[in-house]
This record gives C-alpha cells, sequence and structure tokens, in this order.
C-alpha cells in the first residue's frame, strides 16, 4: 500500500531501459505509490499506462483491475486538493470494480481511501465503517499489512473521541515497544501512541512518538500524514513553552504541504503557526494567517481541521477584543462541532461563545452559553475543560448580575464557581491550580470583604506561581530534554535514512550492472548467430539505441585496400545515412584516429569549430564516441555512436558500447568469413560441374571413337579395293569375279559404316539433349526410362573400362514433368561414387567385378528410383555424414566431397522429393523418393541447389 524510498527508486530505474507495453507493470505501481509523493506525475503515468493498456496482452479483468487502481489515484489525488466529491464518485467507482473482480488488496485500497474522505467531510461514523470494511477485505486477501494500518487508523481517530476507550480498545495490539514494525505502520502506530500521550498531557513522550510517526511517514510516502506529525511535534514544544521550538517544527510542516497545494495540509500548518505566533503576542500576523488558512480550508470545511482553526481565530479575536468576530468565530465552531460529534469541540465553542457575549453585554446567553459548556465538559469527564467553563462562569457573575446557582454556600455566586473549580482541578493528578485562578479567589474573598481569607489566599497563589514557575521551568528542560531526543532522532533517521539509500543504491548498482551484463549477454548471442553483414548492422542499431542515448549510428568497414573507412551502416535521427568513405590520410578525422590508434576515441562536447567538418546533410551532434573493432590484432574498422546533447556518454554507457562494439567486431569477422567460405564453396562446386562435363564428354569421344574409328577403317579399305578395281580395268582387265567380289564387299562395308555412323548420331543427339539438360536445368516432360538409357549412355565407357556393368530396369511409358538435367546429375554423381568408393580391391591384390542396377516403380503420383551395387558398403560411422558438403574418404584421390552434398540439394530443394540410403557389407542402396509433376519453383528466387 505504502513504498520506500530505495523501492521507488529501483522502479525509476527499471522503467528506463523499457518501451511499449512492457512498461504498464512499472508504470501502475510507479504511479499508485507516487500519489502522494509527486501528484502531478502520478497523474502523467496513469494517462501513459492508459495509452498503453490497448497494446498489452492482458485479459479483460486485469486490464479492468488496471483501470481501477489508476481510478484510485486519481481519486486521492482529488482528495488532496479538496475536491472531495470528485474524488468520493472515482473511490466508488473504483471499488465496484476492484470487488467485483475479487481484488481484496485493491478493495481495501478504495475503503482506506472513502475513510479519508469521510474525515475531510467530518463524518467520522462513515470513517470507522469505511477502515472496518478495509481491515475485513484485506484480512479475506491475506494482507496482514493492509488490515494492520485499518486497524491502527482506526485506533488514531478513536483516540479524539475518547482516549480511554481507545487505550483499552487498542493498547494490547500497539503499545508493545518491542514489536519492530515497517515503516507505512509505524507512521500510525506512533500517532496513535503520541495522540495518547498528547491527551494525558505527556508533551515530551509524545512528541517522541510524533517525531517517529513524522519519520516513518516521509520514508513510506505519506506525506499528509508527514505533516500532520510535524504539527503535532510543534503543538507539543508550543504547550511546553518552547516557541521557537514550535515555530520551527511549523515551518516544517508548511514547507512540506505549501508546494503541494493541498487545502487540508496548509491550512492545518497556518492554522497551529497562528496559534503560536498569538502567545509569543504578534496578533496581527496570526491573524493573517487564520484568515488565509480559513480561506484555504473553505473546500474541506467539515474536517475537524477547519473547526480547530475556527477555535483559534475566536481566542484570537477575544485577546484583541473584537469580540463580535470572536461570537462569530465560536457559533460556527459550535455548528462544526455538532456535525463532527466531538464533545471537545462543543464545549470549547460554548465557553468562547459565554465569554464574548459578556464582553457584548449579553449576560444571560453567556450564562447559558457557559452553562452548556460547563454540562459537555462533565458529560465528557474532562476536568480540564470544566475547570475552564467554572472559571468563565465566575466571570460572568463577578461581572454582571445574575441569578445566584442554587445551593449556593459561598458569599458570592463567583466564590461559588471558584471554589468548584479548585475541587474540580484537585481531582487532577499532578495538576496544579494555576496562580491566577487563586488571584481571581482573592479578590472575590477582598471584594466580599474577607480580607484575611484574600491574604491567605493571595499568599497561596504566590506558591502556585513559585510552583508554576518551577513547571515551567520543568516544561523547558522538558522541551529541552525533547528537543535533544528529537534532533537525536532526526540525525539518527537522517544517517539511517542515508544508510539505507546508500545500501540501496549499492544494490541497485550491483542489481544495474547484473541485469546489464545478462542483457549484453543475451544480446552478444543474438548479435553472433548472424552471418549476414546486413543482418548484423541491424541487430546493433536496434539494441544501440535501446540502451544508450543516440542520435547518430555509423558502422565503418576498412576497405579492402586498406586505404579508406567506408561507411558500412548509418542512421541519424531515424532516417539512413548515404555511404561516405573517409580517407585514412585524413588527420582531422576521429574515425581516423581512432582505427589508427586502435583505441577508443570520446568528445564529451564537440568544439565548434569542429562543425567545419561535418559530413554536408549531417546534424552537428555534441558528444561523439568511437571504438575500434579488433578481433585479436586485426582491425576491422570503427563503430561509432553521437548524440545532440554534451557529455551524453558516461562509463557506463562507453562501457555498454564497448561490449556491442566487441560482440559487432566478432560477428561481423565471422559474417565475412563465411562469404568466403561461400564463395569458395561456388568454386568448388563450378569446378566440379565442369569437371563432370568434361568427364560426360571424354565418355562421349571414347564411344564416338569406336563406331567412327570402324567407319575409317572400312572406308580405307574400300578406297584402297576401289583403286585396284580400277587398276585392274585400267590395266590388265576387270574380270567378272573381281568386279562381283567388290560389289559384295562395298555391300558389306557400306552396311558397316551406316551402322557405326548412325550409332556415333545416337550417342550425340544422347550427349547433345544431357548437355542441354545439365547447363540450363530446363523443366520439361520426359520418358523417364528414355532419359535414364541416355544418361547411362554417357558413362558407358568409364563403366566398361573398370570392369564393371551396369543394369536398368525401367519400365517404357513413366511420364515426368521434372527437370531431366539435375536428375541425370544426380544418377551420374551416385553411378560416379559408386565406380570410385563401392568396388575396391580384394584383399589379395585382385580386383573386383561390381554389378550396379537402377530400377524403378511407380506408387501413385509418385515415382521410387533405387540405385543399388553389390559393393563392400558405407562404414557405419560415415552413414551420417555422407551428404555433407566436402566430406569424402577419397580425398586426392579423385573424390571432393561434393557430389552426394549437391545430390541431396537436388532432389529435396529442385525436384521436391526426398532421398534415403541403406548400406551393408554386401552392398549400398540409394532410394529416390520423386514426384511425377515436380514443384513449381520462383523464377525470382531459385532453389538452392549447389
Amino acid at each position: 500500500m505504502f513504498a520506500l524510498e530505495h523501492e521507488i527508486a529501483q522502479w525509476e530505474n527499471a522503467l528506463q531501459p523499457l518501451r511499449g507495453a512492457e512498461r504498464i507493470p512499472l508504470l501502475l505501481l510507479l504511479s499508485w505509490h507516487l500519489r502522494q509523493r509527486d501528484c502531478a506525475r502520478a497523474i502523467r503515468l496513469g494517462d501513459e499506462t492508459r495509452l498503453l493498456l490497448p497494446l498489452a496482452d492482458l485479459g479483460s479483468v486485469a486490464r479492468e483491475q488496471a483501470c481501477a487502481r489508476l481510478q484510485l489515484v486519481q481519486a486521492e489525488v482529488a482528495w488532496l486538493q479538496g475536491a472531495l466529491d470528485a474524488a468520493e464518485a472515482l473511490a466508488l467507482q473504483a471499488r465496484a470494480t476492484l470487488c467485483a473482480h475479487g481484488d481484496g488488496a485493491g478493495c481495501a485500497d478504495a475503503h482506506w481511501l472513502l475513510s479519508s474522505i469521510a474525515v475531510d467531510r467530518g463524518d467520522h461514523a462513515r470513517c470507522d465503517a469505511e477502515l472496518q470494511a478495509a481491515s475485513e477485505q484485506a484480512r479475506s486477501a491475506g494482507d496482514s499489512m493492509r488490515a494492520s494500518l485499518a486497524d491502527a487508523a482506526t485506533a488514531r481517530w478513536a483516540v479524539l473521541r475518547d482516549a480511554p476507550a481507545a487505550l483499552a480498545r487498542w493498547g494490547t495490539q500497539f503499545m508493545d515497544d518491542s514489536a519492530k514494525r515497517p515503516a507505512p505502520l509505524a507512521a500510525w502506530v506512533h500517532d496513535f501512541r503520541g495522540l495518547l500521550a498528547h491527551t494525558s498531557r505527556d508533551l515530551g513522550t509524545a512528541a517522541g512518538h510524533y517525531m517517529q510517526s513524522y519519520e516513518a511517514a516521509l520514508e513510506s510516502g505519506q506525506l499528509r500524514g508527514a505533516i500532520t506529525a510535524a504539527i503535532n511535534i510543534g503543538d507539543c514544544f508550543g504547550s511546553l513553552n518552547d516557541h521557537e521550538s514550535a515555530l520551527e517544527w511549523m515551518q516544517c510542516a508548511l514547507d512540506l504541504a505549501r508546494p503541494t497545494g493541498w487545502p487540508r495540509s496548509i491550512g492545518a500548518g497556518q492554522t497551529h503557526t497562528a496559534e503560536t505566533m498569538r502567545k509569543l503576542g504578534r496578533l496581527g500576523a496570526a491573524e493573517e494567517l487564520l484568515r488565509e488558512a480559513l480561506h484555504i480550508l473553505a473546500p474541506v470545511s467539515g474536517a475537524r481541521t477547519y473547526a480547530n482553526a475556527l477555535f483559534h481565530l475566536g481566542e484570537l479575536s477575544l485577546d484583541k477584543g473584537d469580540y463580535d468576530t470572536a461570537l462569530d468565530a465560536f457559533s460556527r465552531l459550535a455548528q462544526r462541532a455538532e456535525a463532527l460529534g466531538q464533545a471537545d469541540f462543543r464545549s470549547m465553542a460554548q465557553r468562547g461563545s459565554a465569554h464574548a457575549l459578556s464582553y457584548l453585554d449579553r449576560p444571560d446567553e453567556a450564562h447559558q452559553a457557559a452553562q452548556r459548556a460547563r454540562q459537555l465538559a462533565a458529560a465528557q469527564g474532562d476536568a480540564m475543560h470544566q475547570v475552564a467553563a467554572l472559571r468563565v462562569l465566575a466571570m460572568l457573575h463577578a461581572r454582571h448580575e445574575l441569578p445566584p446557582p442554587a445551593g449556593m454556600q459561598e458569599r458570592n455566586p463567583a466564590l461559588h464557581f471558584l471554589h468548584q473549580a479548585l475541587q474540580v482541578a484537585a481531582s487532577i493528578d499532578g495538576y496544579v491550580p494555576p496562580g491566577e485562578l487563586l488571584d481571581a479567589l482573592a479578590r472575590e474573598y477582598a471584594h466580599a470583604g474577607d480580607y484575611a481569607r484574600a491574604y491567605d489566599i493571595a499568599l497561596d497563589a504566590g506558591v502556585a506561581r513559585e510552583k508554576s514557575h518551577t513547571q515551567q521551568a520543568t516544561n523547558r528542560a522538558i522541551a529541552m530534554q525533547v528537543h535533544h531526543q528529537t534532533e537525536h532522532a532526526r540525525s539518527e533517521g537522517y544517517h539511517h535514512r542515508e544508510l539505507a539509500a546508500s545500501e540501496a543504491r549499492r544494490a541497485e548498482v550491483l542489481q544495474q550492472t547484473s541485469d546489464t551484463l545478462e542483457r549484453l549477454s543475451a544480446i552478444g548471442q543474438e548479435i553472433t548467430t548472424h552471418l549476414d553483414a546486413s543482418a548484423v548492422f541491424q541487430v546493433l542499431d536496434r539494441h544501440v539505441h535501446a540502451l544508450l542515448p543516440v542520435n547518430t549510428f555509423a558502422v565503418y568497414m576498412l576497405d579492402p585496400a586498406g586505404t579508406a573507412l567506408r561507411r558500412a551502416h548509418g542512421m541519424e535521427a531515424g532516417r539512413p545515412l548515404p555511404d561516405n568513405a573517409i580517407p585514412l590520410s585524413n588527420p582531422r578525422a576521429y574515425s581516423v584516429r581512432c582505427l589508427l590508434g586502435r583505441r577508443e576515441v570520446y568528445i564529451a562536447q564537440v568544439p565548434p569549430r569542429r562543425h567545419a567538418y561535418t559530413v554536408p546533410g549531417t546534424l552537428h551532434n555534441q558528444s561523439v564516441l568511437y571504438v575500434p573493432l579488433m578481433v585479436g590484432e586485426r582491425v576491422l574498422g570503427v563503430m561509432t555512436v553521437q548524440a545532440c546533447q554534451a557529455n551524453a556518454y558516461g562509463e557506463r554507457e562507453r562501457l555498454i558500447f564497448r561490449t556491442l562494439c566487441a560482440y559487432g567486431a566478432i560477428a561481423l569477422d565471422n559474417a565475412s568469413a563465411y562469404r568466403q567460405l561461400q564463395d569458395a564453396q561456388a568454386q568448388l562446386v563450378s569446378q566440379e560441374k565442369l569437371a563432370a562435363l568434361g568427364s560426360l564428354m571424354a565418355g562421349v569421344a571414347h564411344e564416338l571413337n569406336t563406331p567412327i574409328g570402324n567407319s575409317l577403317l572400312i572406308a580405307s579399305t574400300m578406297q584402297q579395293k576401289t583403286e585396284d578395281v580400277e587398276r585392274l580395268m585400267n590395266g590388265p582387265g576387270l574380270r567378272r569375279s573381281d568386279l562381283a567380289s567388290y560389289i559384295e564387299d562395298a555391300g558389306k562395308a557400306s552396311a558397316l559404316v551406316m551402322r557405326g555412323l548412325h550409332s556415333a548420331a545416337d550417342l550425340v543427339n544422347s550427349f547433345k539433349q544431357v548437355a542441354v539438360d545439365r547447363t540450363t536445368e530446363q523443366r520439361r516432360q520426359f520418358d523417364l526410362q528414355q532419359v535414364s538409357n541416355e544418361i547411362i549412355a554417357t558413362v558407358m565407357n568409364r563403366i566398361r573400362s573398370s570392369g564393371h556393368r551396369i543394369e536398368i530396369e525401367i519400365d517404357f511409358g513413366i511420364a515426368m514433368d521434372s527437370y531431366p538435367g539435375p536428375f541425370g546429375q544426380v544418377i551420374t554423381n551416385l553411378i560416379n561414387n559408386a565406380l570410385l568408393h563401392a568396388f575396391d580391391q580384394h584383399n589379395d591384390g585382385s580386383a573386383s567385378t561390381g554389378r550396379m542396377r537402377l530400377s524403378a516403380t511407380v506408387e501413385g503420383a509418385r515415382v521410387q528410383i533405387v540405385f543399388e551395387d553389390n559393393g563392400g558398403g558405407i562404414a557405419e560411422q560415415h552413414l551420417s555424414r555422407i551428404f555433407d558438403p566436402f566430406f569424402t574418404t577419397k580425398l586426392g584421390q579423385g573424390g571432393s566431397g561434393l557430389g552426394l552434398s549437391i545430390s541431396y540439394n537436388i532432389v529435396t530443394a529442385l525436384l521436391g522429393g526426398g532421398i534415403q540410403v541403406a548400406s551393408s557389407p554386401a552392398g549400398t542402396r540409394f532410394t529416390l523418393d520423386l514426384p511425377l509433376v515436380a514443384p513449381r519453383i520462383d523464377a525470382a528466387t531459385p532453389a538452392n541447389i549447389y
């Protein structure tokens, strides 16, 4: 319900870095606990919370409870400012919402506030009822602190009605000195005990309790309670005739109250200050303060404070002889006393009215008023007020001819009432009748002619005055002691608060450091997960703006030639900065100094002459901080933050920025290394594709060599035979048998040449289709059997030359709409992989004869293509890695480690299928599960298959 100062400081610090809806919980806390510390800011924080609530992921119940809590803040501020009707309306609305949702603590807070509003209206019966309801609600919610606060407030107000009854009811709970109470509760308990001591005239004890109440109220943000405690301390000093200390405390109360603008607190401080000035004889200044107090207290005219101001105005007017004003003040006090139901004010109002009426020559009315004052005091058992009323009756009978009282045994009514006053005074423990009472009695005896009795009483008056002087001296000693105690308590309280504040600051710094390190660690993990430089820049930009005061943020990277810094990223006032290059030969550039010196450069206040070197189109910043981006001994570049205000970056801010720069340097270095790796990988893939194409060309060339070579041999043979026929025909003569033989050989030769050339043509056509498919990755419809035969034809020479064979079991008519080129590359990679790895030589050195098999079966809209061999299988420890890039067991022996990796990417990314491998010592099986119709690939974002 009330938070301590160090808790407020912690929440304030925790709120600063938060943004958006994540601020709501702390905004609610601060708005509530600043409601008396700083009303205006509490309202502003509440307004901000209302704006953010729609953005929060809250249920309707939580949102309504938050709004109700903010209504309570508004209600309490309205109450403090004297707008009681508005305060009550808001508090009732909030209570209805909070109680409807079962928020016991919130409902208790609403009842607490309604009790305070009732007090300022003068409705103490309702105050008690609201405090009782607050206690019950708090206990039902398991909140013992709120329940104890409600009980302590009830006990405090009970003292003003009936101090003995209040002590009997609440003494057991709150009179234990050994109990260690938290500051919010201690403020109310010490106020209760101070009031008890004050009513019994134990002023030293009362002041001590008020002092503890004052300190606890300040610490827990109960500013109105602290003002009341300061006034009560001043009142104790005034009663002890230490008016200087009294005025000091009254001024303390006013210094606290005036900045708030709260009418009740300001009016109470002015009223009690005026009473102290009256006792010092400064009647004019006292009246001016009282008039101002009554004007300020007008909005809360139902409060006891307003009645108190009326009483003091009446007393002051009597001292000034302004009896009409006095009578008016006491008459208004009588009305307020009836409304308040407080007997002390009733008796005081009647007694003051009697005094004023007497001097206005209205003796009968005065007599009636004095009798009522006496009766009220007697009914209340208030001996001091009885003595005062009896003295007024004696004064009335001495000044006016009034009927004597019944049963009078003295010589005149004045003596009768004075003796009664002495009798009542004798019943008060430790009370010494004042000398002026005995002087009045002596005068009356002298007036009646009994000079001997008058003389004796005059002697008693002298003794009484001596005792009074002694009592005054005692009071002064008590005042000095109380002053010393209170000053000691204030000093000790200040010391303890400073120790607590210092400890809180230390704990806060440790917590902030821990939180900052934890947050920076999380930020570092986020930054270093990115392997793209632009993503690293964006993450750095976001966190720099969240953690530091920034107007300009930029990252400069050293160019490859090492001659200039180029702006790789820059933002200023929310706008991107254009590219910019700074030569390393520029001696004036802070960034160059930072890079070459390999050290941080911080300028807390940029000299005006430097503005001439500001990059055109950018702002003139006042604070600039440059930190080199270093990885080991290598300098990658420079990062800078800049702010419009001077001295923007303290040690904490610079530490945060250094850490971000360290993470940024690592991330940017990783991004650069990853980019180089990608380039190298792309180059290797390109080389692998070229090598595959070269192998394809070599195989085709070998396949073409046989039919073309045969055709060439036959053609040369036929050329020789033709020359022989021509020589015979031109020479000895051509026989019929020779011609017939030539014709027969020519027929056979032409048939062989035609068969060889047709074979070469078919091989060239297959090569042309496979080459086009490989180089363009063109999607088209094709027959699986035909494409598979064409692919195998291109590698058949290598298979035969290795002494192995391959079988194809694919039915004609399996139509596919896919990418034959990439599919062919997969099959070729599987064949090459088997030739390279599967068929090793036996232990005795003899070569093994391998068998490979390619088959396909259609299952619905998909086709299962199986490539298997009877080789030695794949080692179990290698199975999980065969699709990893650059993994090979034949490094330097023809294996690049890319074949199966590329095959995996083609199958999964481009062909839209899956690939599985199973292996044993008896051989290896690759299963391709492909859709007959490959998925469509967006041309703008091609699949990354290499």
